[in-house]
């Protein structure tokens, strides 16, 4: 089995890889999925694309790793990647070859001068791992799909001054409803997300209890998620939505909780607590404490007294 890592540094050269018409606007490009030719080689590739890209695939039949996850892409599933992100793809011998739906990529340089530049770095599925895509009920799937015509019309017609404005509003419009379609996958997945957040409480107590937090410190937000098979932003984004906090105040607010019963239940100093609880200096940990409480420890534990 060979394996070829390429990066492809714009649209034009996706094209041509593809044996694609040159793209008729450079910065952005709408491709059917069906117009793809079949990759006859097998084996492993890897891309990395210099490029964002919105993808709606179907019938794929190929097996996919992202953010070093394997998936598999079902009926209407919307999957996006930003500019630098590796995607690798594995190619078996006489798969099926029968692909429908369609990407969207478009080009960092398109959004320049635009308050999109600034606004796409809070859309945070851009940052998640394949399979924590975004299912589309029927209904969402048209929607979405017709913002996507919208755009290849657009730049289809003659470019002229309001050909980018039109444009990147249409991707606004695209990107704002995503956002709250994977907020309703976070309310509507209720038993797969507490099931997660089940994962999360027992992986924080074993890692609490262990004496870990002594030796290694407070476990950070990358190692928790990569524990859960999840990317980071997903795992803040799903907290959020049950909990009202991100995984860094999830981890300290449990902390603090821990911290209250050293100081209740033991005789440990404040130094000797902080120091089992991964704090290299006593200000840090008192700084914390009192944040969240509004008072020092010290101060916390003669309260019981």
């Amino acid at each position: 089995m060979s394996k070829q890592i390429t990066r492809v540094k714009t649209i034009s050269e996706f094209h041509r890889m593809a044996g694609l018409p040159k793209p008729e606007h450079p910065l952005i490009t709408v491709i059917n999925l069906e117009t793809l030719q079949p990759i006859q080689t097998e084996g492993t590739f890897s891309r990395v694309f210099d490029f964002y890209s919105i993808s709606l695939k179907k019938n794929f039949h190929l097996k996919m790793r992202y953010g070093q996850q394997p998936h598999d892409f079902d009926e209407g599933v919307l999957h996006f990647m930003a500019p630098g992100q590796v995607l690798t793809v594995e190619i078996e011998k006489d798969h099926p070859h029968n692909p429908s739906g369609w990407m969207i990529f478009f080009h960092p340089d398109l959004l320049l001068h635009t308050s999109l530049a600034k606004t796409i770095k809070q859309y945070e599925y851009f940052g998640y791992s394949a399979n924590e895509a975004l299912y589309l009920s029927d209904k969402e799937e048209t929607m979405i799909t017709g913002i996507a015509k919208y755009i290849e019309q657009e730049y289809h017609a003659n470019i002229d001054r309001f050909s980018q404005s039109i444009v990147i509003a249409q991707l606004e419009l695209l990107l704002t409803y995503a956002d709250r379609f994977y907020q309703r996958q976070f309310i509507t997945r209720k038993v797969s997300n507490h099931e997660i957040l089940n994962k999360l409480e027992e992986l924080l107590n074993n890692y609490f209890t262990s004496g870990a937090l002594a030796t290694q410190g407070l476990p950070t937000v990358a190692y928790i998620a990569d524990a859960l098979h999840l990317s980071p932003n997903y795992l803040s984004g799903l907290l959020k939505t049950l909990t009202g906090q991100s995984t860094q105040q999830h981890l300290h607010n449990k902390l603090i909780e821990l911290a209250k019963e050293k100081l209740t239940t033991t005789n440990l100093s404040v130094s000797e607590i902080a120091y089992e609880l991964g704090f290299e200096h006593l200000a840090s940990f008192s700084k914390l404490f009192k944040t969240k409480t509004n008072v020092s420890p010290l101060e916390f534990r003669q309260s019981f007294n």
